[in-house]
């Protein structure tokens, strides 16, 4: 499928190409959003709040070429504003489980640790090692130069690396900011 030819048809009015286009992205935006939001609700309110910026504002965007990365960066900002709304709100169940379990005595493999990092870092690796995106393309979703984005990728993976090491010591986990 050339993506470019069904951008420039489905800004067109193609109502048939736009719904080729998601089909075409519908994984990747599944696998990036529950990497983020994790809760099945959420993921399919991101992805449905994704599908509608992009079908509204589809004529808005000037290089068919970037469309991917358009659409994964629409679909992250909706993340962020979900993850937002969930931060002012903290379930009683979430609050019993985390007092009962000592971190010190749990494997944590990567992803937990992925988990723990600020929202910039976490997003950087999950959309670089995750998701397979090429880093460029990860620094244009995120709006930042390729240069900006291997200097905090370099960072985040020594920080990870202290946080691995301090866990097999038995030590605590936490992000100096």
């Amino acid at each position: 499928m050339d993506i470019q030819q069904k951008v420039q048809q489905a800004q067109s009015g193609d109502q048939q190409s736009f719904l080729l286009l998601m089909k075409h992205m519908e994984a990747r935006l599944y696998r990036i959003a529950s990497s983020i939001v994790k809760n099945k609700d959420d993921i399919i309110d991101a992805m449905q709040e994704t599908i509608i910026k992009a079908y509204e504002s589809l004529v808005t965007l000037r290089e068919a070429a970037f469309f991917e990365t358009w659409m994964i960066r629409i679909l992250i900002n909706e993340c962020n504003a979900i993850l937002l709304k969930r931060k002012r709100v903290i379930p009683f169940a979430e609050i019993r489980s985390s007092s009962t379990s000592s971190p010190a005595y749990e494997a944590i493999d990567i992803r937990q640790l992925v988990d723990q990092l600020e929202e910039d870092k976490r997003q950087l690796i999950i959309l670089h090692y995750f998701q397979d995106i090429p880093l460029k393309q990860v620094a244009d979703i995120m709006n930042i130069s390729e240069g900006t984005a291997k200097t905090r990728l370099h960072r985040t993976r020594k920080l990870l690396a202290r946080w691995l090491e301090d866990n097999e010591e038995g030590g605590r986990i936490y992000e100096n900011k």
